[in-house]
């Protein structure tokens, strides 16, 4: 049967439905409504020269509109030069003019970081081991040495051990290896810095590598070394020029008292025999024969009846040359940090398969702000320590036989190398450190034994950075 209205008519009144008083909703017709705002969307008038005209840019589509306001472009100032946002990042500043000077603070000695008696006590750097100091680039930027009138350290107990270390590795011409590890900010770079300090003052020769993560990163250029195989070694000469420009710095004099016993026609420049070894490095003009003038040099430094000075190889950071670097090889395969030739080199010492002639030391820290977790290197420096208190019958650790992830190499350099721990000061060394600050004028209360009770206690029981946290880096001035 057929409707009574077809479905186009649904939106008309119905006959039948008005028959019956049934009222039907008539659509409104599509047309747009009468409206006075007209003028409104009209573009806007052109003002006079040197009036404020509205430069917003107008979009008309089926009827709306749209504004779309134009960035703001001021004048921001001249944009930093490449380079200087890190080396504003990583400025030191070693004095405060502002501090109170300390007179009972004596200067640094050469024998004064191996007196048992020093322990406790504050002593501040020489002039000129301070600039020998920022030739390496040994201080850290997260160090408060800019706070005080003058760069000063404290003599712990863990210093006139590994100074004593040195000390007895020179008088017998053999070669101290030591790993410093412990807890976070207690203070690894610093005894780094003191042992620095002490080869200065003793007229050793000083090689520094300040962070390992700086060669092992993929942040500089490198190049296989010509004749390596299985495995291939890589060289990475931009780095390898920035370290002999810094060895020239801190050991100039030194360098300048020293003559070669060979002849080096090899290198960019020739070096006969009974040339300076500050000639030799300088020889090194560009990055392209750096590395055969840095192997020139270590072959020197290494000679055997040559009379050479003793030799501190040292480097901050350790964990990051003991795992596979961010460097690829020409197959695309990742190379190991110590097939890199500078890591190579240095653990080829700490494992003690390079000897030093006159004697000296291989110091190493880890790092646990940033530093990598390598379980090899955590097993190895476990084991040692536990070796080293046999007598206190602990149990060496042995390797997770459900872990696969050890690597042998790294357990090969730390096989017979000696552990320090530096974890946390005692309260003598505490109090004497904050009667430091408070002479200073940067602690303002009175260093009593309930003051140092309080601060060694939020500073995790002694640990030298929390102290410093709790002390002064949060006080308002």
């Amino acid at each position: 049967m057929s409707a009574t209205n077809c479905l186009r008519c649904l939106g008309r009144p119905s006959v039948a439905g008005a028959s019956r008083g049934v009222v039907v909703p008539v659509f409104a017709p599509r047309t747009a409504p009468f409206s006075t705002t007209a003028i409104q969307n009209a573009l806007p008038a052109k003002g006079k020269s040197g009036e404020h005209q509205d430069r917003s840019v107008r979009v008309y589509r089926a009827g709306r509109k749209m504004t779309f306001k134009k960035k703001h472009t001021g004048d921001r100032g001249k944009p930093p030069a490449p380079g200087e946002r890190k080396a504003f990042r990583k400025k030191i500043v070693l004095s405060n003019d502002n501090a109170l000077p300390v007179p009972w603070v004596t200067e640094m000695e050469a024998s004064s970081l191996s007196n048992e008696n020093k322990v406790g006590t504050i002593v501040s750097l020489p002039p000129a081991v301070q600039d020998q100091l920022r030739a390496t680039e040994a201080f850290q930027p997260t160090q408060t040495w800019g706070l005080f009138r003058k760069p000063s350290t404290l003599i712990r107990k863990e210093t006139v051990e590994l100074v004593g270390k040195m000390e007895k590795a020179t008088a017998n011409k053999q070669t101290a290896r030591v790993v410093l590890t412990g807890e976070k900010i207690s203070g690894k770079s610093t005894m780094l810095i003191q042992a620095q300090s002490y080869a200065y003052l003793n007229n050793w020769i000083v090689i520094h590598f300040p962070d390992a993560q700086e060669l092992t990163n993929g942040s500089t250029e490198y190049a296989p070394v010509p004749n390596t195989e299985n495995p291939t070694l890589y060289m990475q000469q931009n780095y390898c020029l920035k370290l002999l420009q810094s060895i020239k710095k801190a050991n100039e004099k030194i360098l300048a008292k020293l003559l070669t016993v060979s002849n080096h026609s090899e290198l960019p420049q020739n070096i006969p025999v009974n040339q300076t070894l500050l000639s030799l490095i300088n020889a090194a003009k560009e990055a392209e024969g750096a590395w055969s003038v840095f192997q020139a040099l270590w072959s020197e430094l290494n000679a055997h009846g040559a009379n050479r000075p003793p030799i501190l190889l040292s480097m901050d950071n350790l964990p990051h040359i003991m795992k596979i670097s961010e460097y690829r090889s020409a197959s695309f395969d990742k190379i190991h940090s110590h097939d890199l030739s500078l890591v190579k080199l240095f653990t080829e010492a700490l494992s003690g398969n390079t000897r030093f002639p006159s004697g000296g030391a291989v110091i190493a820290a880890t790092n646990r702000n940033n530093g990598p977790r390598i379980p090899s290197m955590e097993l190895a420096l476990k084991q040692r320590l536990a070796e080293q208190r046999a007598s206190q019958e602990e149990t060496v650790p042995v390797r997770d036989p459900y872990f696969k992830g050890y690597d042998d190499r790294v357990e090969k350099v730390l096989k017979s190398v000696e552990v320090m721990e530096v974890n946390r000061i005692g309260k003598r060394e505490a109090r004497s450190l904050m009667e430091y600050w408070a002479a200073s004028g940067l602690l303002r209360t009175t260093v009593d034994e309930q003051t140092v009770s309080e601060k060694w206690t939020l500073g995790g029981g002694g640990v030298l950075g929390e102290m410093e946290r709790a002390a002064l880096l949060t006080m308002k001035i």
